[in-house]
């Protein structure tokens, strides 16, 4: 009788292994937002005789701030803008895509000018109920002089009351194949050796690969047109129970931490 080789014996030693990962990462799961350790990377805004800008928006966005929608490009989400001056610690801007509103927020600045907030309603990339939630930010600097309370830069610090639809997805894995779905309509299947796939439902992301890496490792590859747009990679905790998540966000420049529990 003939000696398996080497190779088959190691291939034949890994597939229980690979198997239990794939077992452990089948579920849905919850982003605990009270563990997310969010990027320090600022966003810089200015609101001054009645322009608005978003210098760190990919790409920036100026338009004039007088609460009617305005075209901008670039931007898949939306393509039109508007920015509305309701005091000297208050806007509201409202986003727009073919002529339908797809996303509103309510920034305020505190009265010590160190803080602010923004209350949003999102439904730019569902298909159901819009995501809402809220944002709450620390000031790192100030903007001009004679510029309103938003300008400046400022660090997101927290993500609170974020509607569970926008936290949540299941993995479902057969084979050597992932499946992803979201509450809010996000979708795709690929297979775990790095080939591109398509992704379905967001209209910021056009396809995915997907690597295993190790026994309870996968890294994903999301790509807008042909270029990488962010790279996460997820972690099965040992108990099976948690995934930590590390979010290389290559379109901004950031990386974020979540810790996803399964439900």
């Amino acid at each position: 009788m003939k000696k398996p080789s080497a190779i088959v014996l190691k291939a034949a030693f890994l597939l229980p292994v690979l198997a239990s990962a794939q077992s452990a990462l089948d579920g849905t799961w919850k982003i605990d937002l009270g563990q997310a350790q969010l990027s320090a990377k600022p966003d810089v805004y200015l609101l001054q005789a009645g322009r608005y800008e978003c210098k760190t928006c990919v790409p920036p966005i100026r338009i004039t701030a007088d609460g009617q929608i305005h075209p901008v490009t670039g931007h898949p989400y939306y393509d039109g803008m508007s920015v509305k001056v309701i005091d000297d610690r208050n806007i509201q801007t409202t986003r727009s895509k073919n002529g339908k509103v797809v996303e509103t927020d309510k920034t305020t600045v505190a009265p010590n000018g160190a803080a602010a907030s923004d209350e949003f309603i999102d439904s730019s990339a569902t298909s159901g109920a819009p995501v809402t939630g809220k944002i709450e930010m620390s000031r790192v600097a100030t903007g001009p002089a004679g510029s309103h309370a938003i300008s400046g830069s400022w660090r997101t610090t927290k993500l609170a009351n974020i509607s569970d639809n926008g936290i949540t997805f299941t993995y479902k894995t057969q084979g050597d194949t992932l499946n992803m779905t979201t509450p809010t309509g996000q979708s795709f299947t690929a297979k775990v050796d790095g080939t591109d796939a398509p992704y379905n439902g967001d209209p910021g992301t056009t396809s995915v690969s997907v690597k295993r890496i190790g026994k309870m490792t996968l890294e994903e590859t999301d790509k807008r047109d042909g270029k990488v747009i962010s790279v996460t990679r997820t972690v099965v905790a040992a108990n099976g129970k948690t995934i930590a998540i590390v979010v290389h966000d290559t379109l901004h420049g950031t990386t974020s931490k979540f810790v996803g529990v399964k439900q």
